[in-house]
């Protein structure tokens, strides 16, 4: 792992331990409703996915979880019946999701390490990948669609959550007080910006380019798109949505 990463996995396991919203599982009721088909889940903060992103039925079908860890999408992916393997970079994320499994007798399966390496899985061994906001948190963001292509079969689905760049041009500090002002450039880089806090995860802001094009670079074609925010909890929500959520298939050319 990179230090930047070896540290946000260290935030997130703080992050856990505070009970932040992307870390608290899902409930049984949840659960029990995704056994019996009535499932839904969601890679940026408020909407969920349309259904039709998904098969009609997954049963089966062999779906990465990709630095997706808070015992969320993939205990419900798991109790509809697909074949899940969640992949994070933070221990205590992971554990969310062995807790919930371990609860609701689901079989599912945790491997802890960096999105942008995916070394510990083959080519085309995956039918689908779930990818929740999430790569905000690494400083390159090309490998993550590289890996995900490479792992995923022929006409294979990746679904992406992600944040527009353009929320990292204000002043947290400022927007938190109601106002928007222009602190920083895009790309973003949390490095460049601030001093680094033991704690507190380290972002990066990418360019619509390396989040679109880099996907479409690495060998898919982008079928489907929608966009986002905080639900209206803060200040930027009422002038920009600032998270888009990508369906794209892979297709070998």
């Amino acid at each position: 792992m990179s230090q930047t990463t070896e540290h946000n996995s260290k935030a997130w396991d703080k992050k856990v331990e505070d009970g932040v919203r992307y870390t608290q599982s899902e409930t049984p009721e949840t659960i029990e409703k995704a056994r019996c088909g009535k499932w839904s889940i969601g890679v940026t903060a408020d909407r969920q996915v349309p259904r039709d992103w998904f098969p009609e039925s997954i049963k089966g079908i062999k779906i990465l979880c990709l630095a997706s860890g808070g015992g969320q999408q993939g205990p419900v992916l798991a109790a509809a019946g697909a074949n899940v393997t969640v992949f994070d970079l933070s221990e205590k994320q992971l554990q969310q999701d062995v807790e919930v499994a371990q609860r609701e007798g689901l079989d599912l399966k945790t491997v802890k390490g960096d999105m942008t390496d995916l070394s510990a899985f083959a080519d085309e061994t995956f039918d689908l990948i779930v990818h929740p906001v999430a790569n905000v948190f690494i400083e390159n963001v090309r490998p993550v669609w590289k890996e995900a292509a490479r792992v995923l079969k022929d006409k294979g689905t990746l679904i992406s959550g992600f944040m527009n760049p353009v929320l990292y041009l204000f002043d947290a500090e400022k927007e938190d007080e109601g106002k928007l002002e222009v602190a920083h450039k895009i790309p973003y880089s949390a490095l460049e910006e601030e001093e680094v806090r033991e704690g507190e995860t380290l972002e990066f802001g990418h360019t619509l380019e390396d989040q679109l094009q880099g996907q479409t670079d690495a060998g898919f074609v982008i079928a489907g798109i929608y966009e986002d925010d905080f639900g209206g909890g803060r200040t930027i929500d009422h002038h920009i949505k600032t998270m888009l959520a990508t369906r794209a298939v892979k297709l070998k050319i």
